[in-house]
This record gives C-alpha cells, sequence and structure tokens, in this order.
C-alpha cells in the first residue's frame, strides 16, 4: 500500500488545533488567576505585618490594656480571653458535630440524610452577626454578659463546620472495612466506634482546625455576648472577657497611634493564627487521605 502524496503532519489543524489554543488559553488563564490569589493573600499579610512592626515586643504579649484614655500596655488578657472562649466553643461544638455526623453518614435513612445536610448548609450560611442577635436575645438579655454565652454563639458557627468536614471523611471509608467487621459478628456500633472511627481522626481533626480558625476570628457574636474592655486578665467563663476582635474593633477607631499600631499587631497575631490553622488542617486532610487510600 502506498504513502499518499506529500509529508505526513502530526500537528493540530483545523478544530483540533483551535481545541488546543482554547485549552492552553485556558489554562493560561486559570493560572495566572491562581498566582493572583496569592499575591492577594501576601499584600494583604505584608500590609498588616508593616503596620503591625512598630507594636510587636514582648510587653505586647506580656502585659495587660491600659487603663482607658493612656497609653502603652499590651493585649495579653485579650489573648487569653480569646483563647478561653475558643476553647470552650470548641469543647462545645466538637462532640455534638462528630455524633451528628456519625448518625447521618452510618445509621440515617436516606430523606433524613437530606434533611439534616440542608438543615446544616442552611446553618452554615447564617451570617454570624444573626447568630450573635439569638444568643444575646436567648441568654444575654436580663442576665448580662458572660463568656461561656460567647462560646455558646461561637459554638453555633462551628458545628455544622464540623459535622460537614467529618461527614466527607466518614464517606472515603471503604466499606470493605465495615464489611469485614460485620463478618466478624462485631454490631454496628462497636463497627463505627472501633473500627470507623480510628480511621478518620485526622479528618475529624482537621474539620475541627477550620472551624476553629473561623471561631476564632469573628467579631459580630463577641458584640452582643461579651464586649468589655478589661485591664485584666479574667480567666473565670462566668465573667465577660476582652478578646482580640474587640479589642481590633476598638483600637482601629482610637485617636491615639499606639492603640492604632496595636490594633494592627494584633490583627496580625489573629491572622497567623488562623493561616497556621489552615496550613495544619490541610496537611492533616492530605495526610488522612492518603491513609485511608492506603498509600
Amino acid at each position: 500500500m502506498e504513502a499518499p502524496n506529500g509529508s505526513l503532519s502530526l500537528s493540530a489543524r483545523g478544530r483540533a488545533r483551535r481545541r488546543l489554543v482554547t485549552n492552553r488559553v485556558a489554562e493560561l488563564v486559570a493560572t495566572v488567576a491562581a498566582f493572583g490569589a496569592v499575591a492577594v493573600l501576601a499584600i494583604v499579610v505584608w500590609s498588616v505585618l508593616q503596620r503591625a512592626i512598630p507594636a510587636l515586643n514582648l510587653d505586647l504579649f506580656t502585659n495587660v490594656q491600659a487603663t482607658y484614655g493612656e497609653t502603652g500596655g499590651g493585649i495579653s488578657n485579650a489573648i487569653v480571653g480569646s483563647v478561653i472562649i475558643v476553647a470552650i466553643a470548641t469543647a462545645l461544638a466538637l462532640p455534638m458535630g462528630v455524633l451528628v455526623a456519625i448518625y447521618v453518614s452510618e445509621f440515617a435513612h436516606e430523606q433524613i440524610k437530606r434533611y439534616v445536610r440542608l438543615a446544616l448548609d442552611v446553618l452554615n450560611g447564617v451570617p454570624s452577626i444573626v447568630i450573635g442577635i439569638f444568643v444575646y436575645a436567648l441568654l444575654v438579655l436580663g442576665s448580662g454578659y458572660a463568656a461561656w454565652k460567647a462560646s455558646f454563639a461561637l459554638a453555633i458557627i462551628m458545628l455544622p463546620l464540623v459535622s460537614r468536614s467529618t461527614m466527607e471523611v466518614l464517606n472515603l471509608v471503604p466499606n470493605s472495612l465495615r464489611e469485614a467487621s460485620f463478618a466478624l459478628g462485631v454490631s454496628k456500633w462497636r463497627t463505627v466506634l472501633f473500627v470507623v472511627f480510628p480511621t478518620v481522626r485526622g479528618g475529624i481533626l482537621t474539620g475541627t482546625t477550620l472551624a476553629v480558625a473561623r471561631a476564632a476570628g469573628e467579631t459580630a457574636p463577641l458584640l452582643f455576648t461579651t464586649s468589655v474592655f478589661l485591664n485584666s486578665v479574667v480567666t473565670d467563663p462566668r465573667q465577660a472577657m476582652d478578646t482580640l476582635p474587640f479589642t481590633i474593633f476598638i483600637y482601629s477607631e482610637a485617636a491615639d497611634k499606639t492603640l492604632n499600631d496595636q490594633a494592627w499587631a494584633a490583627a496580625f497575631i489573629l491572622m497567623a493564627f488562623v493561616l497556621v490553622s489552615s496550613l495544619t488542617a490541610r496537611f492533616l486532610l492530605s495526610r488522612s487521605e492518603r491513609k485511608l487510600r492506603g498509600r
């Protein structure tokens, strides 16, 4: 059989060439968009850090806030208050979120699954200020501010994040593990507790880390539940506590430049915590996925 006249070309022509060019253009646009997003984050972090440097010193972390109208001091009481409030919120949201996820993924019927997932998605989309107003009307009116009430509001924000992330990780567990456990005569609740749950601990920790990162930066619920300016460290959750978001809100509007610098420093501390938490969550998630896939 004779070869056709002319040289044989392997380059794309006509419609194939147009598709190749379109694909390259789409890849280029996506790459530029990705680098643009990273650039925006870098600009924001550098901008905050540049303004926070004058106030970033040891006194900022060891001293309490100065008396209103005075300069100097630190934000140690705000840091302690934020840590306590977020820790209590995590203690409230984590067990409830995990139990909801286990029920939906392992025990509930399909119709109930759809309703619960829809409710969690709606709750996740509710603005934080609405949750703050709800907790204010439910717990604060008539009894006053308290740190545990702020934790309750933050726990509501964290609950859907923990539940949905745990559900996604539970769906990655191979059914062969469950079937092997059932074949040995193990009950379903024991299978979930001793076979499924240990496999997804890394994913649960990932979802919890992301939820903590989001709750730590919320301001609106704190304004309605524990917004108070203190110059002492408070560790009793039954009392109102100062927090980093509220400190940023107050100091950013102050006339004193020193307080403005401390507001930027507090913002950088909060941003650094969120960045570290997000990176840790990504690492734990990738590690959990590799473990589930046997790599």
